[in-house]
């Protein structure tokens, strides 16, 4: 094993510097959301935000050639779901969030599912795992959606502290309207 010194000292390699990335991508799902919310305007907003005594639970169901890759997954806690937005149908760049004053927005500033790519990110506890079924709180995931990949959720690299509310923190009792402490 070499010292670290030496490792820090290697010449950064340059091999991304000849790959033109592409201009459109192909996704595969690898699988579907079994949900029982099936309409749009049903789904609870930004679920994680409050707890529920009574969550609604969701199936995930995998294509059956990634049975072996769910290996380990049961042991953690919570997952990462990243899917499609399958019935969104374009995008605006600057949106109104509700309940929020009615002020627009940039949507990147925003959790605004129409999107440029309606892609959706959840973090969901992780229920049970059973190699092509996954068992989920079902948070706001609608029935139908295509899954596009799952990654644990790890609190020591996926949790900032530090991190803050943007637009959204609400000011400081004592800092003067709109400007926030």
């Amino acid at each position: 094993m070499r010292p670290p010194e030496q490792e820090q000292s290697r010449p950064d390699k340059h091999y991304t510097d000849a790959v033109i990335p592409p201009a459109e991508l192909r996704l595969r799902p690898i699988g579907v959301v079994r949900s029982p919310h099936k309409e749009r305007f049903a789904a609870p907003r930004q679920p994680g935000g409050t707890p529920t005594p009574h969550a609604a639970t969701a199936t995930i169901e995998l294509r059956d050639d990634l049975a072996d890759a769910t290996r380990d997954l049961a042991c953690f806690s919570h997952i990462w779901l990243i899917y499609w937005l399958h019935l969104n149908r374009g995008w605006n760049p600057l949106v109104r969030p509700p309940g929020r004053g009615g002020t627009p927005r940039g949507l990147l500033a925003t959790r605004a599912p129409h999107r440029p790519n309606p892609i959706g990110l959840s973090a969901l506890r992780l229920i049970a795992c059973d190699r092509t079924n996954l068992t989920v709180e079902a948070g706001d995931l609608l029935d139908g959606t295509p899954v596009l990949d799952i990654k644990p959720y790890l609190p020591y690299c996926d949790r900032i502290d530090q991190a803050n509310s943007g637009w959204l923190q609400p000011p400081s009792p004592s800092a003067p309207h709109g400007v926030r402490s």
